[in-house]
Order: structure tokens, then C-alpha cells, then sequence
């Protein structure tokens, strides 16, 4: 999120109490007959007033407001019930209610002390000692009624770090809440979903369910076989239709659109807009939506969408989200044929969502772009060579075992109403090349590869089951999201450890299976994303499913050739199509998967209509990755074929054969062979060299194929349930020192333990009895400098971690060895450990955020003279000046960091996280923000779920169960 849940929340609450005025506020407060204020306020610390006028008859008011039936449709301090409730507030009645302080569900002992026909008077007790009242004070006006809203707060937490940010909560739920009571009291149209949050009973299994559970209930999709020239509709028209079919399928009893609290678009490849998701909210009437789109290019949006919609409804961000996708391919061929130009929109340039996700990068690096190796039609059938490769199998009987594929897929289109070609197909047609099925890039025909010119639209209405409830929807159209998962592979397909494997789709679909307690024998309907029969066989074997089964089918919708290839949506298409199967059948699970680039990044879900037995978690596994291979274009020496692919021209006819060859180093070369003569044979695992520009074949035996280089970097989980991960530096020979394969790699693992959120604490160590030697002077003379795209110098030092983080050293921690060193929030060294700044020996200096660090946390003195005198200074003096937290004896200093890291992830989540925070923001506070903004960010804190879990866990002599809310 861009910004923090509860400014958004509290944002929205004036916006929406601004487009009530005309019905809440017909003049000025300053005109309004004065209302006194109510007795006791005065006894309590801090107290705000909202006022306002609704026309409507007092008794009409009194009686909407004390029916705490209908406390959810106005009170927006309410976020549930605990407990048997009375209908009505009536005199010496009690009762228990969560209410909403900082967007914080806290709970409330009410006692009613006055309930008459002008309104009623509450006192109470909340969390950590806080007493409440709340007042509602009715009187005639000219034009209705005049209502005064009186909040008060007191108690330690009050009177210090809460403080005037919770009161300021309580003055934006007031405000907001006349509004709505007048809304309410006139009823008013177009007034906003009221959804109490409370358990749902599920009526099929008898289970109550948490109120933010997310369940898919609308789905809907468009074909569109026939474009029309003279009216040729864009995408966002399609997505609209889409998404008015999914509220339609919904059978709500209001219009769902209208009441969105979030519209998803994933973007159309056929045109482009700046804005799609606000294109289509404007279209659908979403006027109240925040607006997210999925990155520009990657077919994993759709799933992504599904799963960031469910992660935003558990953390009670959102009740409603729309989620649609567009293409209009085939309108835009046909205006191209024609000569003509759509007039579709066009945004200005300032354009843009509230909110992008997903990874949007270069998909190529230089080697794969010096053979041209930059489109999926060349990439996917590379891949498959490296799977037909790893089983060894004959080009024909391979090809023929992908046709059967295909053709099975087909055979799944054909009953799929929403398939832009359902025409079933045999293998041989499939495989067999022709003048309507032209060869594009061996083994791949025509009839292999996605089709991209289709106009077609899906779109998802997912939302909590409290919503659905409250909109009246059946439950027998609610499948409910089990849990969805994320990750990406190295990112360049040339520098993977293996073109046959995805550790990724492996990793994600581990993490989402896990999480759900399924094993793929349970699934039911699966779709693996299909635009190359290559993409199914990586995510098959990744997940443990079989690709060649003709009684396992692996789509629901027939695949991106005969379904329909649109763009980046096809995942969207995919949870359509399995939603409505999983209401016919709801004991069965569900799985979808959703890539996008070359194999690149991933998404899985699963879904089922019977209720999960865990909350939905949007899970993004940290795995431990396979070395990578560097990449280049020059073969020097002899090397292994670990791949080919023959490209063919636009009119079928070869152009350039592309080889993928593992040198005896481990490296990757990429080759391009525009010469005839080794068109016809099969090269694969075999040995090869090039003489003279031409490549022969050495060893015409079947080879194994050359390990990668070591991995500079390795990872590994520790603790009870993996929340420590240890990366360590594994360049012993050079003393850890940090190349460009070594930073990237760095980069890489801190960025998958920050995106995990099991993952509590990070330790950084180094092999071999160093810690880090810094920066590999040899590479960087040869212009290999360890400098990555985002984190920067060494990998990490622009951009630290945010998790907790100990840095375990061993030995030396010298030049860029310290500075990674003082990225981390602690030190733990040998009692020989040594660090040092040493650049002014070679004519540098400590530029990776050394002499800056330093200065901050170190006297000056001290500092300079690390970085003048250039002399390393022992752990135990930095100990001493308090640079360095624990000393230890040596070969002990990972141990004492994993003792550490254990205390820390011991800690309540939210404490420790918002502990972190206050303390590096602290030092650019001055005296007059320091106390607000530590208020702030305690609020949330001393209000939340765990803040509850500590002090009743101690009460009761045994260990918190933390939920990091």
C-alpha cells in the first residue's frame, strides 16, 4: 500500500461525509440551533462533538438511532457485537461492542445511563484501562432535526501516546456518522452497503465464518467472434459488460458495482490506457473505488488482482472489489486491414491508478537481445527443447506427445461457450505443419502457440462474506479464496540454473497448498496457464501433476490457443470458467495458475465453495534459489546444448537456429546459426564448439549437462516455523569479497525474505570465516561493478532492509564489508572480528553509505578516523562505543545472532515492527512532532489484537499467540 490503511480509511471518511453535506447539512453548523452539551463530558480528558441537521421528524431520529439492529448502518465507530445484544438502548441496559478507534477494532463495555426521546447517553470501558461515553443529543429544528454526536475519551494510554490521535478517530467517525443517519433517516438512494462486521453463518456447513473471509460471487465473461467495424467497441467496453455480467451471476439484491470499494484492471496489450481501472470504474458507476492496476506487461495480473482483492478484505481494507480485463485484438487486426484508426479513449498525461502492483522490468538482457531471443514465440520453444532434453525423448514422439496435449486442450474449448475457436482438433493437424498452420519456432506450430487477436473480457466480483450477506447474495454463488501465492524466477531466462525447471511455480504452489492443508491429490479442477505447451509441462512438474494424462485435464477453458490468448487477462478467464465448476461441486479445491513474460513471475490460487479451515494469506514464498548461470554470446572452449529452437519467418520458411550452450564453467552462451547445414540435426545434448564462426558438433553421445557456478549467496530458514532466514555470503576464496553476480544475488534474497511475511528477522553472515572484504577490486577494474538496480552499491546499501536484521561477523568486515554491516539494526561479532574503512588506501572512499553510517553512530572522532587513518578497529572497541551490541568467541557469532533473531520474532509482530519505525524516524523529529508523531504510530499498537493476546497471556501465566494484528 502507498499509504497507511488507516489515513486511507480516515481520508474516505471526510470524503464520504463531504458528499453527504447536501443531505446531512443543509446550512452551516454556525446557523444550526444551538444543542448543548451533555453532562459529564467535562469528567473526561479529551472530548469532540460532531453536529448536524437531517430532515426528518425527531421521534424518526431517536428511534433509527437507538435500534441497535441498525447501529452498523450508521455508527461507523461499530465494527461488531460481542455477546447476546439488546434490540433496543433502553435505560440500565448493558452490552459489549467492537467499536473502531484508529481503524483499530477495540472492544467496549457499554452501561445506557439515559435513553428518552431525546436520545441516549452511553459510558463505558475499552482496552488498557480507557473509559469512553458517548452521547446522541436530538432537537426540533425548522427543517427537521438537529443532532449532536458527543465522543469522549480517558485513561492512561489517552491522556499519553494514544491521545489526540484517537480522539481525532473518534471526531471523523462522528462527523461521518450524522451523515449517514441522515442518509438513512431520508432514505436516501445510492447510500453505501452497510455491512456489520460480524461472524456469517455458512448455511451448508453450519460454520459461523470471520466476517472479512473472501469469497468470488459474480464472474461473467464476453466473446466478441464477429468485431464490428462501423461501431468497434474498445476494451474498457468490454470490461464493463464483463463486470456487469459477474453482478448479474452474483443475483445481488443491490447494484454491486455502484458499492465497490475497489476496482482491479489488468492492462489491455491491445490498447494502451493510462488509467484503465478508473476507465472502467466511471463506466460501472464504482464512483467511491480506489483504482489498482496489475503491471503492463505480465500475463500473472489476473490471479495477482484475485489475490491482492482477498489480502486487502482480511485486513478489512475493503468489502467490494472488481476485478476485469479486456481485449479487443481482433477488432483492432480487422481496423488495421482496413486502413483504419479507433477512436478510443485517450487519457491525458497525468493519468494513472491509485495503485499499481506487480513487476514491471526489462524482460531481456543484453546476450538474449544480441541473438534475438526477445519474444515468447522464440523463448517458450527454446524451453521446450531444454524439457525434451532433461527426458530424453525423439523430436517426433516428443512433438507428438505436445500435439496430444494440445489437442486435449482443444477438446476442453469446444464445450467452453466463452472459447474464442471451440473447434476440437486431433494431434496430427496440430502437429502437422501447413499452410493454416504455418511452423513459427520449432517444435511449435501455429496451432501450439496462444492467440492473441481475440476480443474477449472477464471479470471477478470478489467480496467478504459480510458483504455478500449484507448485499443479499446467495451463499450457493460464493467460492471462497483459500489462499493465493506469488514469486517470481531469476529473472532473465538465459542466467537461470535450468530452462527445464520453475523453482518459483514449485515455491508458490508449495506455499499455497501448505497454507490451505490440500495436497495435489485432493485438487479437483485445475488450469495451468497455457500459452505454449512448454509453460504447462514447467508448472506440471513444478506443482507434482502429471501433463500427459489425457484423465487429468489441466484447463478449464481450453487454453490461450483455442480459448483465446487475451493479453495479460487470460488468468482472469481461467477463474471465471472454475468458479461456476466449484458451485456445481463444492467439496472439490480448485487450482488456477497465472504467468507472465518468459516463465517469469507467478501466481497460484486455490479456491472451493466449501469455507477454508484458515484464513486467506497472500503468501510470497522466500525459497532458497538455484545459482545462476552468467550469460554471454562467445563460446570459448567446448560446451553442452542444453537447448534449440529453429525460427521460421512470417511465411513459414527457417531463418536462424538458437542454441542454448552450458560451457564446462557453468556459464550459459547463447548462439544464433543462420547457416543450413545443422537445421536437420537433433543438437540437443550433444557436445559442440565453434571454429571460425561455425558450429561443430565434438561428441555426438548424449551429455550431461554442466552444473552452474557456485551460488555466491545461499539462504536458509531457521526457528520453529522458518522466521529467521540466514543469508550468507559464500565467496570464501576472495574473502566474501561482493562482484555484480554476488550483489544481485544479495538483492534478491533480501527482497524475498522482506516480501515473505512469515519471515520475521534477517541475519546476514559470511562464509569461510569472513564476513565481507568488500567490493571485488578485480571485477570492478574489468567494469563489473556490484551496483544493482534498486537497492544499489553492494546490493543493499541504498535501500536496507526493513525487517529486523543482525549482522553475524566473523573475521573482517572491511571497506564494503562494513558498510553491508551497518545496514543491519544489530551487530554481533567474534571477539576477532575487525572492521574498518580502508578506501583512502586505495584512493576511494566508503561512498556505499559508510562514512555516513558511521558518522551517525559514532563519535566523530572515531569516525574519522576510520576513514583517515584507514586502520580497522577491534569489536571490542566498537562495543564499547555501543557500534557493536554482543561480542562472542569466535566461530560462536551466527549462533549468538540466531539467539537473537529467536528473542526478536518471539515479540509481538506489530511491536516490533512499529518499534523499528519509531526509532529511525526519531532522529528527523523535531520537539514539537515528536510526541504527535510517536502517538501516531503507537496508537494502532496499544489498541490492537495483540496488545490484548500480551496482557491476557501474562494474566494467565502462559505464551501469547500473536496474529500481527
Amino acid at each position: 500500500m502507498s499509504k497507511r490503511p488507516g489515513a486511507l480509511r480516515a481520508a474516505r471518511s471526510v470524503v464520504t461525509a463531504l458528499v453527504r453535506n447536501a443531505i446531512a447539512r443543509r446550512r452551516p453548523a454556525a446557523e444550526l440551533p444551538e444543542v448543548p452539551a451533555p453532562s459529564g463530558v467535562d469528567g473526561y480528558a479529551r472530548h469532540v462533538t460532531a453536529l448536524g441537521a437531517i430532515a426528518a421528524e425527531p421521534a424518526v431520529v431517536v428511534d433509527l438511532a437507538r435500534d441497535l439492529g441498525r447501529a452498523h448502518e450508521w455508527l461507523t465507530l461499530h465494527a461488531a457485537w460481542r455477546g447476546e445484544r439488546p434490540e433496543r438502548i433502553e435505560p440500565g441496559g448493558e452490552f459489549v461492542q467492537q467499536i473502531r478507534l484508529m481503524d483499530i477494532p477495540a472492544q467496549a463495555r457499554w452501561v445506557v445511563e439515559r435513553a428518552d426521546d431525546e436520545g441516549f447517553a452511553l459510558r463505558g470501558t475499552g482496552p488498557m484501562g480507557i473509559t469512553l461515553g458517548l452521547w446522541c443529543t436530538v432537537r426540533p429544528a425548522p427543517e427537521g432535526t438537529v443532532i449532536r454526536l458527543d465522543g469522549a475519551l480517558d485513561g492512561a494510554p489517552v491522556r499519553g501516546p494514544v491521545g489526540s490521535t484517537a480522539v481525532r478517530s473518534v471526531e471523523l467517525a462522528l462527523a461521518d456518522s450524522i451523515s449517514a443517519l441522515a442518509a438513512l433517516a431520508q432514505g436516501a438512494p445510492g447510500r453505501r452497503l452497510s455491512v456489520p462486521d460480524e461472524p456469517i453463518r455458512h448455511e451448508r456447513t453450519g460454520r459461523f465464518l470471520d466476517p472479512h473471509t473472501p469469497v468470488v460471487v459474480g464472474v461473467g465473461q464476453v466473446v466478441n467472434r464477429r468485431p464490428d467495424l462501423d461501431a468497434p467497441r474498445e476494451p474498457v467496453d468490454l470490461a464493463a459488460e464483463a463486470l456487469r455480467e459477474a453482478a448479474r451471476d452474483s443475483g445481488a439484491a443491490i447494484d454491486l458495482l455502484a458499492q465497490a470499494d475497489l476496482v482491479y484492471a489488468v492492462p489491455s496489450a491491445s490498447w494502451s490506457y493510462a488509467d484503465q481501472a478508473g476507465a472502467v470504474a466511471e463506466l460501472v458507476g464504482a464512483s467511491r473505488a480506489t483504482t489498482v492496476q496489475t503491471s503492463a506487461q505480465g500475463g500473472d495480473g489476473g490471479q495477482l488482482a484475485v489475490n491482492d482483492a482477498a489480502q486487502e478484505i482480511v485486513d478489512g481494507r475493503a468489502g467490494i472489489a472488481l476485478i476485469s480485463g479486456a481485449e479487443a485484438g481482433a477488432t483492432m487486426a480487422a481496423l488495421q486491414r482496413a486502413g483504419t484508426e479507433p477512436s478510443w479513449t485517450r487519457h491525458s498525461g497525468d493519468a494513472a491508478p491509485d495503485r499499481k502492483i506487480g513487476q514491471d522490468r526489462p524482460a531481456n538482457n543484453e546476450a538474449e537481445t544480441a541473438v534475438g531471443l526477445g519474444a515468447p514465440i522464440f523463448v517458450y520453444p527454446l524451453l521446450e527443447s531444454a524439457l525434451r532434453g532433461r527426458e530424453g525423448g525423439d523430436p517426433d514422439e516428443h512433438r507428438a506427445r505436445i500435439a496430444g496435449l494440445w489437442s486435449r486442450m482443444s477438446e476442453v474449448a469446444a464445450s467452453n461457450p466463452y472459447a474464442w475457436d471451440p473447434t476440437p482438433r486431433t494431434p496430427e493437424e496440430i502437429a502437422t505443419p501447413g499452410e493454416r498452420n504455418r511452423w513459427v519456432s520449432d517444435p511449435y506450430t501455429k496451432l501450439m502457440c496462444a492467440n492473441l487477436q481475440v476480443d474477449l473480457a472477464a471479470a471477478l466480483v470478489v467480496t467478504s462474506v459480510a458483504a455478500a450477506h449484507a448485499a443479499g447474495i446467495p451463499q450457493d454463488r460464493w467460492v471462497f479464496v483459500h489462499a493465493g501465492a506469488s514469486a517470481t524466477e531469476q529473472w532473465f531466462v538465459s542466467e537461470r540454473a535450468d530452462l527445464a525447471e520453475s523453482p518459483a511455480i514449485a515455491a508458490a504452489g508449495a506455499a499455497a497448498l501448505g497454507h490451505a492443508g490440500v495436497s495435489v491429490d485432493d485438487l479437483g479442477p485445475v488450469d495451468l496457464y497455457s500459452c505454449f505447451p512448454s509453460a504447462v509441462q514447467l508448472a506440471a512438474n513444478a506443482l507434482g501433476l502429471p501433463w500427459d494424462d489425457p484423465s487429468r485435464p489441466l484447463s478449464v477453458t481450453g487454453g490461450l490457443t483455442s480459448a483465446g490468448g487475451p493479453g495479460n487477462n487470460y488468468g482472469t478467464h481461467a477463474v471465471a470458467t472454475i468458479v461456476p465448476r466449484l458451485r456445481d461441486a463444492p467439496a472439490e479445491v480448485g487450482l488456477t495458475t497465472s504467468l507472465g513474460w518468459y516463465a517469469t513471475k507467478h501466481s497460484v490460487g486455490l479456491y472451493s465453495a466449501t469455507p477454508p479451515e484458515k484464513a486467506f494469506a497472500h503468501l510470497r514464498p522466500a525459497f532458497d534459489r538455484p545459482a545462476t548461470r552468467p550469460a554471454s554470446t562467445e563460446l570459448d572452449g567446448t560446451g553442452v546444448v542444453e537447448a534449440t529452437t529453429l525460427v521460421h519467418r512470417g511465411d513459414g520458411e527457417p531463418e536462424a537456429l538458437l542454441l542454448s550452450v552450458l560451457a564446462e564453467d557453468g556459464s550459459r552462451v547463447l548462439l544464433r546459426n543462420e547457416e543450413p547445414d545443422l537445421r536437420e540435426t537433433d543438437l540437443v545434448r550433444r557436445r559442440v564448439r565453434v571454429t571460425d564462426g561455425r558450429i561443430e558438433v565434438v561428441d555426438t553421445d548424449r551429455q550431461e549437462l554442466p552444473p552452474p557456478p557456485d551460488a555466491p549467496v545461499r539462504t536458509s530458514r531457521h526457528g520453529a516455523n522458518g522466521e529467521v532466514v540466514v543469508i550468507t555470503l559464500d565467496r570464501p576464496r576472495v574473502r566474501n569479497a561482493v562482484d555484480r553476480r554476488l550483489a544481485l544475488a544479495l538483492e534478491q534474497a533480501v527482497d524475498d525474505a522482506e516480501a515473505d511475511p512469515t519471515v520475521r528477522v534477517l541475519v546476514l553472515t559470511g562464509a569461510g570465516g569472513t564476513f565481507c572484504a568488500g567490493m571485488d577490486l578485480a571485477e570492478a577494474n574489468r567494469g563489473a561493478v556490484p551496483v544493482t538496480d534498486r537497492r544499489g552499491p553492494l546490493g543493499l546499501t541504498a535501500e536496507p532492509p526493513v525487517k529486523p536484521t543482525i549482522a553475524a561477523v566473523e573475521g573482517a568486515a572491511l571497506a564494503g564489508g562494513f558498510e553491508l554491516a551497518l545496514c543491519a539494526d544489530f551487530i554481533v561479532a567474534a571477539d576477532d572480528a575487525v572492521f574498518g574503512l580502508p578506501e583512502a588506501k586505495r584512493g576511494l572512499l566508503a561512498a556505499a553509505g559508510g562514512l555516513w553510517r558511521t558518522a551517525t553512530r559514532l563519535p566523530r572522532s572515531i569516525a574519522l578516523e576510520l576513514a583517515l587513518v584507514a586502520e580497522p578497529l577491534p569489536a571490542a572497541r566498537l562495543a564499547e562505543l555501543g557500534l557493536v551490541n554482543q561480542v562472542v568467541p569466535a566461530g560462536t557469532a551466527l549462533g549468538a545472532a540466531l539467539g537473537m533473531a529467536g528473542r526478536i520474532a518471539a515479540n509481538a509482530p506489530l511491536s516490533v515492527r512499529v518499534g523499528k519505525e519509531m526509532i529511525d524516524a526519531a532522529v528527523t523529529w523535531d520537539d514539537g512532532e515528536g510526541f504527535a508523531r510517536q502517538s501516531e504510530l503507537a496508537g494502532p499498537v496499544l489498541l490492537s489484537e495483540d496488545a490484548r493476546e500480551g496482557v491476557a497471556a501474562f494474566a494467565e501465566r502462559r505464551p501469547p499467540v500473536w496474529t500481527g494484528r
